[in-house]
């Protein structure tokens, strides 16, 4: 196949998955609702626990006001909620797995972790809109605030594109298990805890413990949400830190890629479905 009728491929297989999605609209309600529940009960913790004089200190020695603090924990929960929106199982593989459809997908004449990714990439594009219609009241539940800059503002812009990639890569690595194992609820449900954390989307790293907070550094999960939010609130401000934090993110989404290479070169010699 030429490049672009691979490309055709794959959107029209991200317009699938993406439809597939809007036809349980009602449920995409439901996760919304949650979604605002959470940042709600996020910013009244938040703001019974803060300091009296509204700042509290950071690592590095920054001060960390209330209303940064609300404003992250808005963005990063309706940021990370737009990356995870499938539920529990992170892609469609499980289900394909179970299903025995994945000997459809390896019929295919596009290798079947890019048709992964494209789905996965239609899921996240069919829960966009819903994001956006929540994030006016996610701001009122929780809060606010502009850009710490134009060049925050830059930076935001270009590390959303490796935050994206390293989410939907992450999401079919971990789904690879189902190659191993048809019952994976007990794996994804700690992925699902484990990413959520380590994200950064229910506490940011600069008020992590700094061991924990070393290690979350050396996890992927905080380049999906914590990154990208540091970089538009100003946490990481300057030429050098910023264009560290977009590499690491870079550096993991081509190591994400490598692990998720070699994972389905293992798996592809485990494909078993249901029934045979």
């Amino acid at each position: 196949m030429t490049l672009r009728q691979r490309a055709v491929a794959h959107a029209g297989t991200a317009g699938l998955h993406a439809r597939a999605q809007l036809a349980y609209r009602a449920d995409f309600v439901f996760r919304v609702l949650w979604l605002l529940l959470q940042v709600y009960l996020l910013a009244l913790v938040w703001r019974a626990v803060y300091p009296e004089s509204g700042t509290a200190p950071a690592h590095g020695g920054q001060q960390v006001t209330l209303a940064t603090q609300l404003a992250y924990v808005t963005y990063a929960s309706v940021q990370n909620w737009l990356l995870t929106p499938a539920g529990l199982a992170p892609t469609p593989i499980p289900q394909r797995v179970r299903e025995g459809s994945i000997a459809v997908d390896l019929s295919r004449p596009v290798a079947f972790t890019t048709q992964m990714l494209a789905a996965q990439g239609g899921i996240v594009l069919a829960a966009a809109p819903f994001a956006v219609l929540a994030l006016p009241f996610a701001v009122v539940a929780g809060g606010a605030r502009a850009p710490a800059s134009a060049g925050a503002a830059s930076a935001y812009a270009l590390s959303l594109v490796p935050a994206v990639l390293n989410a939907l890569l992450l999401a079919v690595v971990v789904s690879m298990v189902s190659f191993w194992t048809l019952e994976a609820v007990g794996v994804f449900m700690i992925h699902r805890v484990v990413a959520h954390f380590f994200a950064g989307a229910l506490i940011p790293l600069w008020f992590m413990p700094s061991w924990l907070a070393d290690l979350a550094q050396l996890l992927p999960f905080q380049t999906t949400t914590y990154t990208p939010i540091a970089l538009y609130l100003g946490h990481i401000h300057g030429t050098g830190p910023v264009l560290t934090a977009l590499a690491v993110q870079c550096g993991w989404t081509a190591a994400l890629w490598l692990i998720m290479r070699l994972v389905w070169a293992r798996a592809l010699h485990r494909v078993v479905v249901q029934g045979g």
